[in-house]
C-alpha cells in the first residue's frame, strides 16, 4: 500500500542584508583637548573672510579681470571696482536682548517669531578697513544674511553708498569625481544595478505627548525585515545604514528649570531616553546605525553639537554597528559622500531671510560655501578655531518641516564629471509627517 507524499510548503528564502563600506569623517567637528580662552566672535568672522576671500580673489580674475580689487577704505567716487567682504544685514525687527531692559518696551513692534524680515532692512559690506552701505536693485536684503562673504562689482555714489552692479559668490569647491562603480551611486542616478539604500529619519520625539510607540515599532520592524511581504523584505535587506538626524527625544521644559528634581521627576526625565534605547537596540542588532543630536536632544546647544554620550544608550552601544555622531555629520558609504544636519542652519535662515522653500535655502548655503552662515550672529556656535566652509560632497541632507522635497541641484559636482549635480534631500519630521527618506 503506497503512502502518499505530503505537500510541503516551499522553504522561505534566506535574505542577507547588503553590505557597504562606511567611513566617518566627523573629526573636523569633534572637540578634543581644546579649551575656551576668551576668544571673541571677531576671530570666527576673520577666519571666514580670510578663507573665502582667497577663493574669491582667484575667481575674480576670470569674472572681471579688467577691474581692480579695492578695500572699503580705498573706494573712490564714480570709479568701478570689486569689493570683497562680509555682509551684515541691519534688521529693524531683529530681536535684541537689550529690549528686555528697555523702558519703552511697549513701543517695540510685534513681529512674527518665525521671520523677522522688514522692508526697511539694509545690507552693509565690511572688511578689515571699514564698512559701506550697499544700494541698488541687484542685491536684495531678503536673499542674503549676516555672515555671507561675497565679491561685489560696483562704484561709490555721491551719497557714500556702494552701488552694486553684479555679485559673485564662492560657489562649490572642486568636487571629487562620482564613484560610478558604486552601487549606491547607481541607485542615486538611476543606473540599473544592485540597489542599496540609506534611511534618514528625524523627529521621533520619544517622550512627547504626540509620540506613538506603535508607529516607531512599525518603523523598526520594517527596517529589520520583520514586516511586510517578500517584496518589502527584499527591499529592507538593501538598507545598508540608518541615520537618525536629531530630535529623537523630547523632555518637558518644566523639568529643566535648574532646580533639584524629586525622585518621581528624575524618572520622568530619563524615561524617554530609556525608551529610545530599547528601539535603537533593535535597530543596531540588525543594521548599522548613526544617531545625530538635534535641538531637543540632551546635547550641547551650540554647533557643532557633539555626539550623544554612549552611556545614554547602554543597550544599543553594546553593538559595534551603533555610532553616535556629531551634528553636522559627514560620512562616506561606498565612496559616496554625505553631509547631514539636524536642520538648525536652515531653520535659522528662514528667520532672517526669505525663500520659496527649504530647498532654496539649502542651495544658497552651497553657493555661499558655508554650512551655517548665520552662526554665530543668530545661531549658536562654539568659539573654537574651525570653520564650516564646504567640502567635496555628493549628497546633502537636512531636516526641514513640514514637507519633503528631493531634487538635483543645478550646481555641477566636478568640472571633469558633470553627469550629476549634488543631490539635495530634505528629511520630513517623522512625528508630524510619519515618513522617512530613502
Amino acid at each position: 500500500m503506497g503512502i502518499e507524499a505530503m505537500e510541503v510548503d516551499e522553504a522561505p528564502t534566506n535574505l542577507e542584508r547588503k553590505q557597504a563600506i562606511y567611513r566617518s569623517m566627523d573629526e573636523r567637528f569633534e572637540i578634543k583637548n581644546e579649551k575656551y580662552r576668551g576668544q571673541q566672535y571677531s576671530e570666527i568672522y576673520f577666519l571666514r573672510l580670510h578663507t573665502i576671500r582667497n577663493i574669491l580673489n582667484t575667481l575674480v580674475k576670470k569674472w572681471k579681470p579688467h577691474l581692480p580689487i579695492c578695500t572699503v577704505l580705498g573706494l573712490e567716487k564714480g570709479k568701478e571696482c570689486i569689493l570683497i567682504g562680509t555682509l551684515y544685514k541691519h534688521m529693524k525687527l531683529k530681536p535684541c536682548i537689550l529690549d528686555e531692559y528697555s523702558k519703552e518696551r511697549s513701543a517695540v513692534p510685534i513681529v512674527n517669531p518665525h521671520n523677522f524680515m522688514h522692508s526697511d532692512d539694509q545690507l552693509i559690506l565690511e572688511d578689515e578697513s571699514g564698512r559701506v552701505k550697499l544700494s541698488g536693485t541687484v542685491i536684495s536684503p531678503s536673499f542674503f544674511v549676516t555672515g555671507t562673504v561675497v565679491a561685489l562689482h560696483g562704484n561709490e555714489t555721491n551719497a557714500g553708498d556702494f552701488l552694486v552692479q553684479d555679485i559673485l559668490e564662492a560657489g562649490l569647491p572642486p568636487q571629487i569625481e562620482l564613484p560610478l562603480e558604486s552601487s549606491l551611486m547607481d541607485t542615486l542616478i538611476g543606473i540599473s544595478g544592485e540597489d542599496k539604500y540609506v534611511v534618514f529619519v528625524s523627529g521621533l520625539s520619544v517622550g512627547s505627548g504626540a509620540s506613538n510607540p506603535l508607529q516607531f515599532q512599525l518603523l523598526v520592524d520594517h527596517i529589520t525585515g520583520h514586516l511586510g511581504d517578500d517584496k518589502e523584505q527584499v527591499a529592507a535587506s538593501k538598507i545598508v545604514r540608518v541615520v537618525i538626524a536629531g530630535n529623537s527625544v523630547e523632555i518637558s521644559h518644566g523639568l529643566l528649570n535648574g532646580q533639584t528634581l524629586a525622585a518621581k521627576d528624575q524618572s520622568r526625565l530619563s524615561e524617554p531616553v530609556k525608551e529610545l534605547d530599547i528601539m535603537l537596540t533593535q535597530l543596531a542588532a540588525a543594521v548599522p546605525l548613526d544617531i545625530m543630536p538635534g535641538p531637543s536632544d540632551p546635547a550641547n546647544f551650540a554647533l557643532p553639537q557633539q555626539p550623544l554620550h554612549r552611556c545614554l544608550f547602554p543597550g544599543a552601544s553594546v553593538y559595534n554597528t551603533f555610532m553616535s555622531c556629531t551634528n553636522p555629520h559627514l560620512f562616506e558609504i561606498d565612496n559616496v559622500r554625505f553631509l547631514g544636519t539636524s536642520g538648525q542652519n536652515i531653520h535659522d535662515l528662514d528667520k532672517y531671510s526669505e525663500a520659496k522653500d527649504g530647498l532654496e535655502y539649502m542651495e544658497r548655503t552651497l553657493g555661499w560655501r558655508h554650512v551655517a552662515p548665520t552662526a554665530p550672529n543668530t545661531l549658536g556656535r562654539i568659539q573654537l578655531k574651525f570653520h564650516y566652509c564646504y567640502f567635496s560632497i555628493h549628497l546633502y541632507v537636512t531636516v526641514v518641516t513640514p514637507f519633503l522635497i528631493e531634487t538635483l541641484s543645478s550646481l555641477k559636482v566636478a568640472p571633469t564629471f558633470t553627469l550629476l549635480g549634488i543631490k539635495i534631500s530634505m528629511i520630513p519630521v517623522c512625528q508630524k509627517d510619519q515618513r522617512v527618506s530613502l
